[in-house]
């Protein structure tokens, strides 16, 4: 019960979050989305700032759960597994009709530079999803679809940082062009 609780809380949070952001997310609001009772918030939380950093963790479990099933399929090529997980986003955003952005992405934005504790948490939700990118170009380095020139490790740091950049310009032209083409130019290189 008390788990469940939290998971009401920690979804109904991160929906609001990923809507209005931080500052625009009031508690109160949280746990009447949530059905649940003020006390119950800081039984689970100390704090707004203990509860952001949980939805940060919350957001990395959710994507890490979408994307599972790709990256485990090891029959299918490396390459071919990135540019899957690009088209999963693809359809997650254009079913958000290109108006959210990335959950972590838009954290980073607006707590990376205010907050010392969110600035860790956040970098290292991003340096996971940059582990995932070097493990999928390591794996087509070794099966031999990727060339000894490419640096795994910067290009994995590049696409996370890219993929960011293109999220930002689909919220404004509300449209997939930017991820699509983000998607066309990263093969290319990597193919190349």
């Amino acid at each position: 019960m008390k788990s469940e609780t939290k998971q009401k809380i920690l979804e109904a949070g991160a929906a609001i979050m990923h809507r209005k952001g931080y500052h625009h997310t009031g508690i109160q609001e949280v746990l009447a989305a949530a059905g649940v009772p003020k006390g119950s918030f800081y039984f689970y939380f100390k704090n707004k700032e203990a509860f952001g950093l949980a939805v940060v963790d919350y957001f990395s479990e959710m994507f890490a759960s979408h994307l599972a099933p790709v990256l485990e399929d090891t029959s299918v090529k490396p390459l071919m597994r990135l540019e899957r997980v690009f088209d999963h986003f693809i359809r997650y955003f254009a079913e958000m009709e290109f108006a959210l952005g990335c959950p972590i992405g838009n954290l980073a934005q607006e707590m990376g530079d205010l907050s010392p504790v969110f600035q860790e948490k956040l970098r290292d939700a991003m340096d996971g999803l940059t582990r995932v990118f070097a493990g999928l170009l390591q794996e087509a380095r070794h099966n031999g679809e990727l060339g000894e020139h490419i640096d795994i490790s910067e290009t994995a740091g590049f696409i996370v940082s890219s993929w960011q950049g293109a999220l930002i310009r689909m919220k404004v032209v509300q449209s997939a062009e930017p991820l699509k083409i983000h998607k066309r130019i990263i093969l290319q290189q990597l193919i190349a």
